[in-house]
């Protein structure tokens, strides 16, 4: 297993990258379909802690597989069936997110992510005896993610309080494996390729808001809902997902990171890390999106404990935090386009009108109005 070069020509997702992807949509509609119900029942509570910690458990699993094989895909016989044990842990991983959200029970997640980690650590260790350059980064990558494994497993023995500190504490530890490992050398991960894969898990989590939004609206239908209930909020979630699509994909990300790759340093790697780590937020809010959406229909056909203000502003509040992700992640990357440089104010814009009562058809037209007009202007 030889680290692949950093500037590789037509480096793309490869099949099994895409059947990894596809096992985490499984995970993402999970926790998607836990914040809906969480938020239906006005458990904000539950909302604000569980969600965002299952979440973290997805993107984490996610990232680490997909720096990986950035760097070290070789794939022969050997990588391919270890990724498939990682895609089975995925699998038992998001089988433990309801449990996870609703019990605060994440054996079953616990379960989970050993799995995909312990072929985290195969991997490491075989890149670590294959490729002498990089082996110093290679033995502490798989250091770091073997211990805080045995820490997630301990955390299992705490009790309630302590396991809520513990969690913070390793969430910390694992954000800090990575920028530990990669100031002894960096992994030849692949600028282009990385932007593709962060691409291709956005597409993930927007499909599952479409996805999310689909089926609440088609259950609504079959339990006798009036069809002109539903027709402002389909329209409205339509808008702002396709909007959020066309912010996402119009910023130029490559640039940005081929230099953090190619002028590697402490502020250069920092830059990278805090792109890298920055879509948390751009994917937990966009799978958000879709749970709001859901309650929005609930709440029309009177079957949520939520009120119609808080049913639109688990719509906006999501998206407003996707648009401020994706502005604050290209704060160095030059644009022309006024809506990318006032991303902040739209974001305000959004929750302000669903503060007031304005329904999510305003917000997605208002969103949609200020992309065509920038659209004509650039």
């Amino acid at each position: 297993m030889q680290a692949r070069h950093t500037h590789e020509e037509h480096r793309a997702s490869t099949p099994l990258e895409l059947l990894f992807d596809l096992c985490f949509v499984v995970a993402v509609a999970q926790a998607s379909t836990s914040l809906h119900h969480a938020l239906t029942d006005a458990d904000l509570s539950k909302a604000l802690t569980s969600y965002p910690a299952v979440f973290f458990a997805i993107w984490w699993a996610w990232m680490n597989f997909t720096w990986f094989a950035s760097a070290y895909d070789n794939d022969d016989a050997l990588y391919r069936l270890v990724v498939l044990v990682q895609i089975a842990g995925a699998l038992i991983l998001a089988a433990g997110v309801p449990r996870a959200f609703t019990n605060d029970e994440w054996g079953i997640v616990t379960l989970g992510y050993a799995l995909m980690r312990l072929g985290l650590v195969t991997q490491w260790l075989r890149a670590a005896r294959e490729d002498p350059e990089h082996r110093a980064t290679d033995i502490r990558y798989a250091v770091g993610v073997g211990v805080l494994m045995v820490a997630w497993a301990l955390r299992l023995l705490l009790p309630s309080g302590w396991a809520d500190v513990a969690f913070i504490v390793l969430v910390v530890a694992e954000l800090l494996v990575p920028l530990w490992a990669e100031r002894v050398g960096a992994t030849t991960w692949n600028a282009r390729h990385i932007v593709e894969r962060y691409g291709l898990f956005t597409l993930i989590v927007l499909g599952e808001s479409v996805l999310s939004a689909t089926f609440a609206i088609q259950s609504a239908i079959d339990a006798g809902q009036a069809l002109g209930d539903l027709v402002g909020i389909a329209l409205g979630g339509l808008l702002i997902v396709f909007s959020m699509w066309w912010l996402y994909f119009a910023q130029p990300a490559e640039d940005l990171l081929a230099r953090a790759r190619d002028q590697f340093g402490i502020t250069s790697m920092h830059e990278s890390f805090v792109w890298g780590y920055g879509h948390y937020v751009v994917f937990s809010s966009a799978a958000a999106v879709g749970a709001g959406i859901g309650v929005a229909v609930d709440q029309a056909g009177h079957h949520a404990q939520i009120s119609a203000r808080g049913a639109t502003l688990t719509v906006a509040i999501p998206v407003g935090l996707f648009l401020l992700s994706v502005w604050a992640l290209h704060l160095g990357t030059p644009t022309r386009s006024a809506i990318r440089r006032a991303m902040p104010i739209v974001a305000a814009l959004l929750v302000g009108l669903a503060a007031i009562g304005a329904p999510i058809v305003v917000l997605g037209l208002v969103l949609a109005g200020l992309l065509a007009v920038d659209a004509a202007m650039t």
